[in-house]
């Protein structure tokens, strides 16, 4: 599901600052930059906003943000709704025990992992990144809480990514919801 683009003025601000880049990090890939987004703090404000207006009242309990760019929007949500941030990273950066979950790429494969103990049985979980291509890091994020016990309530991205078989990706979420701001440009 979309914001309402229609509606909501800020969701034009939102998009034109996000700028793309050709051929990055490999030829034919067309990165959504969100770092001109967060040089307008107006925007950045907004895109906060927009996601702390839907999840104010759903009663999460964790934000889990998806390293790296889910850390940037992540804990301002987390703070603004009263929830804990627990950060999913890449392998071997978090110290003790992790859970593990190894998925693919648009262009490759990689390993999300998150702290045994970070989330409790039963708390309801918000997963955030910056965008959703293939659907498979949300997946695996949502693998992740799920192992733990958690009950992922939605996933929430910046950006969506029509030209690289949404469909497909948002059959990896199995029937989660999945909000997002604005679509690739």
């Amino acid at each position: 599901m979309s914001a309402c683009k229609d509606q909501d003025p800020r969701i034009h601000a939102i998009q034109s600052r996000i700028r793309v880049v050709p051929d990055f990090p490999k030829p034919g890939i067309m990165f959504q930059d969100i770092t001109t987004l967060l040089l307008d703090p107006k925007a950045f404000k907004d895109t906060i906003d927009l996601f702390v207006e839907r999840y104010k009242s759903k009663n999460i309990s964790v934000v889990a943000g998806i390293e790296a760019r889910g850390f940037i929007f992540g804990p301002p949500i987390a703070l603004a709704i009263g929830a804990k941030f627990v950060p999913l990273r890449k392998p071997n950066k978090l110290p003790g025990k992790v859970f593990k979950q190894e998925y693919d790429l648009e262009y490759g494969s990689d390993c999300l992992e998150m702290h045994i103990g970070a989330v409790e049985a039963g708390e309801r979980a918000l997963v955030v990144d910056d965008l959703i291509a293939t659907g498979g890091t949300l997946r695996a994020a949502m693998d992740l809480l799920e192992r733990a016990g958690a009950e992922v309530v939605e996933c929430a991205c910046v950006i969506e990514i029509p030209d690289l078989k949404l469909l497909q990706g948002k059959e990896q979420l199995n029937g989660k919801p999945l909000y997002v701001l604005v679509e690739s440009q």
